[in-house]
């Protein structure tokens, strides 16, 4: 349902062919959600036969395969909206497989444990890094939206509190607490 959403809002502002959803994606919204460039290409598909969307044209350049121009209908429209009220209104529980590693967690040596949750710490960290030096990059640039900035603390205070966790993890671990 969330590539549907992202392309139908994408769409919206004007016609597109599927490498430019996967291009904006990308570069605009691959720190918080995603969405596989083949999904892109079967929603696209889906779209339009459920008439959400129109092929208005193909781009052919000589070097590359054709390429298909979509652009949103008013009934795409209105399918964008009920999709977008939709998931406002949903309240995501999340699962972590990294809950069921715990459930075994005394079935392997803790110095193991430990290593696996050293290696999540780096990854978290970089990762926090990441996502606020490019939340300055993208704040900088005018283009960008302001509410862009809500989304990127979302996505910051859930990798620092993953962070958190984990480091706090390791301690218990190393303490032998759960020995």
């Amino acid at each position: 349902m969330t590539a549907r959403l992202v392309i139908l809002g994408l769409l919206r502002d004007q016609p597109l062919y599927g490498y430019e959803i996967k291009q904006i994606i990308e570069e605009h919204m691959s720190d918080w959600t995603s969405i596989a460039f083949g999904s892109i290409y079967f929603a696209l598909d889906k779209l339009e036969k459920e008439k959400f969307i129109d092929k208005v044209g193909v781009e052919q350049d000589k070097k590359r395969p054709a390429r298909s121009v979509f652009q949103i209908n008013d009934k795409g429209r209105e399918e964008f909206l009920r999709l977008l009220r939709e998931n406002w209104q949903q309240a995501e529980r999340q699962y972590f497989s990294l809950d069921v590693c715990l459930f075994f967690l005394n079935s392997l040596p803790s110095a193991e444990v430990t290593r696996y949750l050293h290696t999540q710490q780096s990854v978290l960290q970089t990762t926090l890094e990441h996502l606020q030096k490019h939340q300055a990059e993208q704040m900088s640039n005018p283009n960008v939206p302001r509410q862009a900035l809500s989304i990127f603390d979302h996505t910051v205070v859930h990798t620092q509190a993953e962070l958190n966790w984990v480091s706090s993890l390791i301690e218990k671990i190393e303490s032998g607490e759960y020995s």
